[in-house]
Parts: structure tokens; C-alpha cells; sequence
């Protein structure tokens, strides 16, 4: 036969790399693995107590991206994330209350200034960090004591940028090695699609929560699927490296294979 065929079929499993390859991507799942409990930690301490209660809770996510006539920015940094700098416990109640009391002026240079020019000017000056809000003066202090209108759009747009090229790069990475599973077809092409998407909805739900504080559901929903499907990848990649007793795949050469295809068609024809 005159026609020549360029035919290959190539599968490469676990079973199929050297145990230096193994121990490399055994070693970057597993710093992805802690990374990403790091991660959940970071989650847990920026958000919590933005609804002004102990603990997480889905108004905590509400809060945050949609905002509370309730709440406002300096009473929830000191009711969570920063209520660790504030040298006494007390300061605190005097703070909120000063807050809900109007935030005057005359009652900021007596009371409120004295504590944050000692446990807070440190960072929150521009000189500093510009980033941060300016708590050097009253002015600066009124901006973040007034009704918390949730994230801005500039800040979701930054966030969003960051957020979907790094976990992009890590799910890319993730899902070659993943690939190397001996699993059905259809579940492993699942289970790589799975935490794209859950990042994109993850996303998009951010800015959708801004006008609808009830997506703060699909928030959280989309990040916990992002995460067991991440899990999984992990899990079962490190499980089959090392402990999964499956039989060596064949890797089909393309002459060998080119031999075979030929031949089958001589004998049908």
C-alpha cells in the first residue's frame, strides 16, 4: 500500500515515571495542599466578625462584598482582623461606641485619637502604606466610620485579576499531574473541569453579591467545590504515586503502532 499512516497512541500513568518525578510532584501537591489550608486561614480571619458577631457566618461574606447600613469599616477591623493590635480589650467598646454615637469630632480628640495615634498609625499611614486607610487625623478616620458600602469596584477588579491568574497556574499544574490517574474518562475530565469553573463562578458571584447580598451563598458554595475538587486531585494523585497497585500502561511507539495499523488493513483488504 502506497498510503502511509502517522498513528500513535500514548499513555503514560504513574506506573510509567521514574520515582524523582514522583517525588517532585509528590513535594508540589503537597505545598499546594498547605498552601491552600493557609489560604482557607487567611479566608476565615479577613472575613469573620464583619457582621459585628463572633465567628464566620454567611453575613460576614454579605458584609464584605455587598455591605451593611449597620456596619462600618473601622467597627469591623477592630471587631476582627485588627482587634489583636489594640493594646487594651476596652478600647475597643470605646471605639464602637463612639461610632454609634455619631463619630464627632470634639469626642475624637479627647478619646478616639490618643488610641490609634499608640496601636494603629503604625501602618495606617500613608507615608507608610498608602493602601491603607489614614487613621493620622479625623478626616481620614470619618471615611471608614461611615455605613460600610462593601467592596469597591476598583478593589474587586484587582482582587479578581490576582485571583484568577495565580489559581489558574496552580489548577494548570495540579491537573497535569492529575492526568497521570488510572480513573474513568469521563470522571477525570470532570474533576479537571470542576475547580476552573468553580473559580470562575467564584469570581463572577463577587461582583454579582455587591447588588444581591443572597449570592453570598453561591460564594461560598463555589469556593468549598473549588476546593474538594482541588482536594481530590491531590489526594488521589499522591494515593495512586505511591500506594495504588495498577499495572504498568503501555506506551505504543509510533512505528510499532504504524506496523499494526497496516497490517490490520492488509488483512481487511
Amino acid at each position: 500500500m502506497g498510503e502511509s499512516y502517522h498513528l500513535s497512541w500514548t499513555y503514560r500513568g504513574f506506573k510509567n515515571i521514574s520515582v524523582s518525578e514522583k517525588i517532585l510532584n509528590t513535594c508540589f501537591l503537597l505545598t499546594i495542599g498547605i498552601g491552600y489550608l493557609v489560604a482557607l486561614s487567611h479566608v476565615y480571619l479577613s472575613h469573620q466578625n464583619q457582621d459585628g458577631k463572633a465567628g464566620f457566618t454567611i453575613e460576614d461574606v454579605m458584609v464584605k462584598y455587598h455591605g451593611s447600613p449597620e456596619q462600618t469599616k473601622l467597627g469591623a477591623a477592630i471587631g476582627g482582623i485588627m482587634a489583636p493590635n489594640l493594646k487594651y480589650k476596652s478600647d475597643k467598646d470605646v471605639i464602637l461606641q463612639w461610632i454609634k454615637s455619631g463619630a464627632h469630632e470634639a469626642e475624637y480628640q479627647d478619646h478616639i485619637a490618643p488610641i490609634l495615634n499608640r496601636d494603629c498609625i503604625g501602618c495606617h499611614t500613608p507615608a507608610v502604606n498608602p493602601s491603607l486607610p489614614d487613621l493620622t487625623n479625623y478626616a481620614g478616620v470619618s471615611e471608614v466610620t461611615r455605613a460600610d458600602g462593601g467592596a469597591s469596584l476598583p478593589y474587586l477588579i484587582r482582587v479578581s485579576h490576582i485571583h484568577l491568574f495565580g489559581i489558574a497556574f496552580i489548577l494548570f499544574f495540579t491537573g497535569k499531574i492529575f492526568l497521570l490517574c488510572d480513573i474513568n474518562p469521563v470522571l477525570k475530565r470532570v474533576v479537571l473541569v470542576m475547580p476552573f469553573a468553580a473559580v470562575l463562578v467564584d469570581v463572577l458571584a463577587w461582583f454579582v453579591t455587591k447588588s444581591v447580598p443572597g449570592f453570598a451563598y453561591v460564594v461560598v458554595a463555589s469556593g468549598a467545590l473549588m476546593g474538594l475538587a482541588m482536594g481530590m486531585q491531590i489526594v488521589l494523585s499522591i494515593y495512586q504515586m505511591w500506594l495504588y497497585p495498577a499495572e504498568i500502561q503501555p506506551v505504543w511507539h509510533t512505528g510499532m503502532r504504524q506496523k499494526q495499523v497496516l497490517a490490520s488493513l492488509d488483512q481487511a483488504v
